[in-house]
């Protein structure tokens, strides 16, 4: 079971409802950030960039806390 922060709600759901989830947030975030996960946690995310450099630096930040990115270049 994964634990999903979406917003101010934490919801616990199985991985495969987990990804049928990312797969509807990352149609949402077309140029930016829309999810991050660590172990058994993983946060939805709505981070839109300006330009690519805004991006690697957000995606970087993220990295060095120990979390997985997922994100959309455009």
């Amino acid at each position: 079971m994964m634990k999903v922060r979406v917003m101010n709600r934490l919801y616990q759901m199985s991985r495969k409802e987990y990804r049928g989830l990312l797969r509807v947030a990352s149609e949402q975030v077309p140029f930016g950030i829309y999810a991050v996960e660590k172990a058994d946690y993983a946060e939805l995310r709505n981070d839109s960039c300006e330009s690519l450099t805004q991006l690697k630096q957000k995606i970087r930040e993220y990295r060095g806390q120990g979390f997985q990115v997922h994100s959309n270049r455009g």
